[in-house]
Formats: structure tokens, C-alpha cells, sequence
């Protein structure tokens, strides 16, 4: 059987998708006192991770240059998500560290997303999620997440 749906709607819902539920993620985010955040906040936290890293493994994870990288990463410490040190096992290294705050806020998030899935079961139908999910680790080759969508977006 063959859809009658044209090639480019299913990568556009699927954005569609994303986009919905990352919106809705920012929205509660913001209610919850994280008002300043944005999606390239998160994928950038992501990068950082919860045992740090320097701008050039940031802008690695990204996609991005290691400038581009530290300067998300000064927005993130201005906004006090994360701070920058010395690496105690090489003092050449800046190494960028995520703040009580920023883990709280990567805590946050994923407690959100959770919700959002349910209330996507709870519409959609839970068997109905699955199969979605199930779908899409056999459609997607590798990982699931790549960190490197902020690069891959403005690439040339």
C-alpha cells in the first residue's frame, strides 16, 4: 500500500513535532523560573554535560566553532547555568562545569519532556507512542540524539 501523502510532509511533521514539543518544553520552563533559556541553551548544557567540558569539545559536540561555542557557553554563564575553571588534571584547560543551576534546569527538562510524552499517550493512545518510538529507532541509523543540530541547522 502506498500513501497518497507527498515525500516532504513526513520530514515536516516530524519537525513539527519537534518543534511543538521543544516549545512547549520552553514554555514550562519558563514558568517554572527558567525564563531565560533557549533551545540552544539546552543542546548546549547537553554538550557541557555533568562532567564538564572545554569549548572545543563543545563546539565539537555542536558542530559549531570552538567561538561559537564559548560564546554560548559566556551566555550560559552570564545567565548562571554554567561556570568555567581550571581542570585540576591540566591547568592549560579551561574547563566549563554546569552550575547547581544548570543541573536543576537539565533535571527540569527532563521531568517536562515526561509529561509531555504522557499527555501525548493519554491523546494519541500509549500503544500508538510506542510504535512511534519503536518506528523511529528502526528509521533512525545510530544514535538517537545528536547534539550537533544547532551546527547542522546553520551549516553551508
Amino acid at each position: 500500500m502506498t500513501s497518497s501523502a507527498a515525500g516532504y510532509e513526513l520530514p515536516l511533521l516530524l519537525f513539527g513535532g519537534f518543534r511543538a514539543i521543544i516549545d512547549e518544553l520552553h514554555g514550562e520552563l519558563a514558568r517554572r523560573g527558567h525564563q531565560d533559556l533557549r533551545p540552544a541553551h539546552g543542546f548546549a548544557m547537553q554538550a557541557i554535560g555533568f562532567r564538564g567540558a572545554t569549548a572545543s569539545e563543545v563546539g565539537r559536540r555542536l558542530g559549531i566553532s570552538k567561538q561559537a561555542a564559548g560564546k554560548t557557553i559566556e551566555r550560559l554563564e552570564a545567565l548562571g547555568y554554567a561556570q568555567r575553571a581550571g581542570d585540576s588534571a591540566d591547568r592549560r584547560r579551561k574547563l566549563t562545569r554546569l552550575t547547581p543551576r544548570g543541573v536543576a534546569a537539565l533535571t527540569l527538562s527532563a521531568e517536562i519532556f515526561g509529561d509531555i510524552r504522557d499527555r501525548w499517550a493519554r491523546t494519541l493512545g500509549d500503544d500508538r507512542v510506542a510504535d512511534l518510538e519503536a518506528s523511529l529507532r528502526t528509521m533512525v541509523p545510530g544514535e538517537t540524539f545528536r547534539l550537533d543540530v544547532p551546527g547542522w541547522f546553520g551549516a553551508s
